[in-house]
């Protein structure tokens, strides 16, 4: 594991590159072209939903590639995808969506950080992984809640 406390550039950028859909979203929703605002919120949610799935297929890895992986990270790791999928019920029996949905998604992408925090701890992951997962979670996050203003 490298000592290196700041990100690597291509991690870095390629990170602030997954900001750009859901700034995107919200710059249509609250400037843009009124006949887009659906569409511009429902890929809003549609790519948190995604990220949030992606981030517990990161933890899984972590967890496969330690020699002694907690095993409460074998659990956290599937949980993003659930709360994914299950953020799209509202939807499939025609409830209020995407707002409430929205919501779920920006704070568990926020509340993922804890996950981190706790792998960072316990030197499961490099140690420029918070200085980079900090931004990107609140990030994501922000926009998304952002967008169930929307």
């Amino acid at each position: 594991m490298t000592t290196q406390t700041t990100p690597p550039v291509f991690p870095r950028w390629l990170g602030l590159a997954g900001l750009l859909p859901q700034l995107a979203a919200v710059a249509v929703v609250f400037g843009g072209d009124a006949s887009l605002h659906f569409s511009a919120i429902a890929l809003g949610y549609a790519y948190a939903a995604l990220i949030l799935s992606f981030l517990g297929g990161l933890w899984w890895g972590v967890a496969a590639s330690a020699d002694r992986s907690p095993e409460w990270l074998w659990v956290a790791a599937v949980v993003p995808s659930l709360l994914a999928l299950g953020s799209a019920l509202p939807w499939a029996v025609g409830a209020p969506w995407p707002g409430p949905s929205l919501i779920l998604l920006g704070l568990a992408l926020i509340g993922a950080l804890g996950v981190d925090l706790l792998l960072a701890r316990r030197g499961l992951v490099p140690l420029w992984w918070m200085s980079l997962r900090l931004p990107l979670s609140l990030g994501l996050g922000g926009l998304t809640l952002l967008l169930a203003l929307g």
